[in-house]
């Protein structure tokens, strides 16, 4: 998978918390900050896609470290997946995460990605 696939699904998954579930749910541990992902049907489904085309994304971003999928607990980012879901959030949709988050927690989440 390519960046470009990877920026799409990390793009929708924010469109998908900012614009119809206007809730993120954030956890921190001493690794650092992650985010809760969208599940793949949710995505598939934003995204006009069949599910099956979603999944294999799914393992590659894994793979890359950006993701991690625990059973019966769902998907989340990594610190590394955080750092790119927040720089991206920031650059794209700021307004609207401030929104959503309030300016305060959202700038802490930025610092604590390491995110100016």
């Amino acid at each position: 998978m390519g960046p470009d696939e990877q920026n799409d699904i990390i793009d929708a998954a924010i469109r998908i918390l900012l614009e119809e579930d206007r809730c993120i749910n954030v956890g921190f541990s001493p690794d650092g900050v992650s985010i809760r992902f969208p599940t793949t049907r949710k995505l598939a489904e934003f995204l006009g896609i069949p599910h099956y085309y979603v999944l294999p994304r799914f393992g590659e971003m894994e793979r890359d470290g950006l993701i991690r999928r625990e059973e019966r607990v769902g998907i989340s980012t990594t610190p590394a997946g955080t750092q790119r879901l927040l720089s991206t959030m920031a650059e794209r949709y700021s307004e609207r995460a401030e929104e959503v988050l309030g300016r305060d927690i959202f700038a802490v989440l930025r610092q604590r990605a390491g995110i100016c």
